[in-house]
């Protein structure tokens, strides 16, 4: 039990195995890819019909578009084929489907929400608000993936899901994205990689220029400076893969919110995107972009990012830069303070930190804000998400881990004007894993990755150890009220 009124909603998202993507499925054996070739070319077209019936009848209701995208998985294939004959489109489909495969992106949890007010409220009455509620999906292998949903909180403050979609749609990859020339100079420099070779690529764009433009000037680098060496192989490979991690992806419009799945695109996420902290930002001239930080991981290291949206149809992924990008937990102020950019990370895995900078990707000198005090907290500290702006003060929800490696959530109080100074901090947990919470792939844990205020409650949706998401809410005065004494 805790000491403030906390109201549990009758919620509960859990995993549904149902909600599955096609993925490509390629052997690495290029002898095993010849080989299924040569069995699906041998067929008779009779016997191609008939595969390609059986097929349809198991999966076309699981796919908005299968042949679409046995279509996608078939032209990965297309530079393996041993034969110039021209094949028909159902023998193309059925070697899509003979290298492809579903993967069931929530078979093992959805967990780690996050919350910010919806960009379209239009329609919505008086005292009711529109959100759009991140999770953290994880499938076979641990892979993670961001999905959404939708809901409303009426005026009445009861909170609704909408329905969600029995399809899962990945978004396009936008073939030619820019990149910023800056950015690239920063993180070569921090990899180690500020060189003449570099040095040659960087000259050859502009100050914002495309993939296609670098893709170019790659090419004339490689020219000019043969032999290739090990080291200038190393640095213009950097290179590629800086533009690889830097990524657009664009969902089409039509699609619900619940269908958006962001999976895993880069090689420095290739074994999941996790915890996205979700904030909505206002500028000084009033303009407003969606940002989120998150953890890509590729199976060995993890490296936070960025994710850049203002409709949640278009998202730009970027690295972060600097030598205080490191660790996970990292949760972006959603205005300036004094001019300047501001952030939560926890460099140590112990301590919670604060940083600023001048510009959303560059981030150094952090300053300790807040180490473990109460025993339920006594291993390690972190934020929940971004902090929360209050005629208090900053609002941070947090999160400590204490005995048994058990989590729980509380709170800390900063000041508005300076948020180095911490005016405020609960002695005790305003949620702690109770009953049926204690239960899952991670037990003894709950946890958040972002909340927000409407009307006079705070609306903290959390998971519940490491396998589904529930909503609490609880009345922001008493909060408050308990941080200011």
């Amino acid at each position: 039990m805790t000491f403030l009124p906390v109201h549990r909603h009758e919620i509960t998202l859990l995993p549904e195995s149902h909600r599955v993507i096609l993925r490509p499925f390629i052997p690495g054996d290029a002898r095993r890819i010849t080989a299924i070739l040569g069995r699906a070319l041998a067929l008779e077209e009779d016997e191609v019909q008939a595969e390609m019936k059986g097929v349809r009848m198991d999966f076309q209701g699981r796919h908005r578009d299968l042949d679409a995208l046995l279509g996608n998985c078939f032209e990965k294939i297309r530079p393996h084929l041993f034969t110039h004959r021209p094949l028909t489109r159902e023998r193309e489909l059925l070697i899509g489907a003979l290298f492809s495969g579903e993967y069931a992106l929530e078979a093992a949890a959805l967990f780690n929400p996050s919350i910010v007010p919806h960009p379209d409220q239009g329609g919505v009455p008086e005292g009711g608000l529109r959100f759009i509620m991140s999770l953290r999906a994880t499938g076979e292998g641990h892979i993670s993936s961001i999905e959404f949903r939708d809901g409303r909180i009426e005026p009445d403050g009861r909170i609704i899901l909408e329905p969600i979609s029995p399809f899962v749609t990945a978004p396009d990859i936008v073939p030619n994205p820019s990149y910023q020339k800056r950015s690239f100079i920063v993180k070569l420099h921090e990899m180690g990689f500020d060189n003449d070779w570099s040095s040659g690529v960087m000259g050859g764009v502009g100050e914002t220029f495309t993939r296609t433009e670098l893709a170019e000037s790659l090419v004339r680098t490689r020219r000019s400076f043969r032999p290739l060496t090990p080291d200038i192989r190393r640095t213009l490979e950097c290179v590629q893969w800086l533009a690889d991690s830097n990524y657009e992806i664009l969902f089409p419009e039509a699609l619900a919110l619940s269908e958006r799945i962001i999976f895993p695109v880069s090689p420095n996420e290739s074994n999941g995107i996790e915890d996205a902290r979700f904030v909505r930002f206002t500028e000084d001239d009033g303009s407003v972009m969606y940002y989120a930080t998150y953890t890509a991981y590729n199976g060995r290291a993890i490296l936070p990012q960025l994710i850049e949206t203002t409709d949640f149809l278009h998202f730009r992924m970027v690295t972060l830069n600097g030598g205080a990008v490191q660790n996970k937990g990292m949760a972006l102020f959603p205005r300036r303070v004094q001019g300047r950019y501001a952030m939560l990370s926890r460099q140590d895995d112990e301590n919670l930190f604060i940083m600023f900078s001048d510009y959303p990707h560059h981030w150094n000198d952090p300053h300790l804000l807040l180490r473990p005090a109460e025993a339920w907290e006594s291993v390690k500290v972190g934020n929940c998400g971004s902090p929360i702006e209050t005629e208090a003060g900053w609002l941070v929800i947090t999160h400590g881990v204490g005995p048994m490696r058990r989590y729980c959530i509380s709170a800390v109080l900063l000041d508005l004007e300076d948020p180095t100074r911490v005016i405020g901090r609960l002695r005790e947990p305003i949620l702690a894993p109770e009953g049926p919470e204690r239960e899952g792939y991670v037990p003894n844990v709950v946890y958040s990755c972002g909340s927000m205020v409407h009307g006079e409650e705070l609306i903290l949706p959390f998971a519940m150890s490491d396998k589904a998401t529930a909503i609490a809410s609880l009345p922001l005065a008493r909060l408050l009220e308990a941080l200011r004494s």
